[in-house]
């Protein structure tokens, strides 16, 4: 039997919005209706962004340090900052701690200088680090992993920023939302549907890692 050989199944912004219209057994027939699904959608990936870590979204980046200069700032599609390295010039990585407000703002003398071991996130509008201590050198680089801002969904010809597997999700999600407004009737069957799909997604969208197994202090003791 013959197959399509193809793989290359997606949706435009337009295609979601009329799939999750007709999931409330509505039409879209106006401009504004569809201006209001995307601006439903944007919300919603919003939501998602409060709700965890979307791994498609983790990017690497790297910034150069200055001597002298213990205060970077990143752009404001930074969602929050992961896994953060100081590389020297030989390129040799180590380790950074990440500290809390409180405990970077109990530091007692902020102005001394080193190879940075601690740094504290500050998740503002436009967001900052702070490193401590201070770098003694520009030989240094800060390598980290950061979690992007989705991208908006914007003209109707575009297809979403977001992975295959999560096309359902996104479909019944924007269901659900345009119900509150045009179909509440629907909406609690159609929360349940986006919960489900979310779920389904958000577990798949994991680090696959081997499994590791260690015995307890306590039972190494007692054999």
């Amino acid at each position: 039997m013959a197959t399509s050989s193809s793989r290359d199944f997606d949706l435009d912004v337009a295609e979601i919005i009329e799939e999750a219209y007709e999931r409330c057994g509505l039409e879209v027939r106006t401009g504004y209706d569809a201006k209001s699904a995307r601006r439903s959608m944007n919300l919603m990936f919003a939501d998602w962004a409060n709700r965890g870590l979307n791994l498609w979204t983790v990017t690497q980046a790297t910034q150069s340090l200055t001597s002298g200069t213990a205060t970077y700032t990143f752009t404001s599609n930074f969602t929050d900052l992961l896994d953060v390295v100081i590389r020297d010039s030989n390129s040799t990585d180590f380790s950074i701690t990440r500290i809390s407000r409180s405990e970077y703002l109990n530091i007692p003398n902020k102005t001394s200088t080193g190879r940075p071991s601690q740094f504290f996130y500050d998740r503002q509008i436009t967001p900052t680090i702070n490193l401590w201590p201070t770098p003694d050198s520009s030989d240094f680089t800060l390598v980290y992993y950061f979690v992007n801002r989705i991208q908006d969904a914007d003209t109707l010809q575009n297809t979403t920023d977001a992975p295959f597997r999560f096309l359902p999700c996104m479909v019944a999600g924007l269901a659900y939302y345009t119900s509150l407004k045009k179909a509440p009737e629907r909406t609690q069957l159609l929360k349940v549907v986006y919960e489900e799909e979310f779920q389904r997604a958000a577990d798949e969208d994991e680090d696959r890692v081997s499994l590791k197994l260690q015995p307890s202090i306590q039972y190494l003791r007692s054999t």
